[in-house]
């Protein structure tokens, strides 16, 4: 066992973690149980936390490796209320059985920090770890333009079958 500290959601934890223990478990012992297992291979994205200002997939980082990391999911986003991505995803129906979607915003957060101003190719890009069998990708990729025009201080984009892409 190997003591580590992490600061989750902006609480500090000091714990014990094992060898091979992912950061998905950890987390979910700590009590972010709203981070979930989907594929544990890292490929659909469910899992998906910001650690030290990027996504990556928690199934596949060793608990270990997020010594005196921070890391965000998407309770400790939305701590005071909806997150623009959140907001934008709601506005646009851009959510339906919500497996998905912490992913999605997590990675779509940690994008609009790094790039306010993303190209439709570049939202592509950056949620092409992110499965979703539900809602359908332009609707997601509609709302992080959304949420990237409200950030800079634009009008949202209208919705809907008439929207010109």
């Amino acid at each position: 066992m190997t003591k580590i500290r992490i600061t989750l959601n902006g609480v500090m934890h000091e714990v014990e973690v094992g060898p091979v223990e992912r950061l998905l478990d950890l987390v979910r012992r700590l009590g972010a149980t709203e981070v979930k297992e989907g594929c544990g291979e890292g490929e659909c994205g469910a899992c998906t936390v910001i650690l030290d200002g990027r996504p990556v997939p928690s199934c596949l980082v060793l608990a270990a490796a997020a010594d005196r990391g921070t890391v965000v999911t998407v309770a400790g986003l939305s701590a005071e209320g909806l997150d623009t991505v959140q907001q934008a995803l709601l506005d646009a129906g851009a959510v339906q059985c919500g497996f998905c979607t912490p992913g999605i915003v997590l990675t779509a957060r940690a994008l609009l920090d790094v790039n306010p101003a993303p190209t439709r190719e570049e939202i592509r890009e950056a949620l092409a770890g992110n499965l979703c069998r539900c809602t359908g990708y332009e609707r997601i990729i509609d709302a992080v333009e959304d949420a990237a025009a409200r950030e800079s201080g634009l009008k949202p984009l209208p919705q809907g079958p008439g929207r010109v892409r």
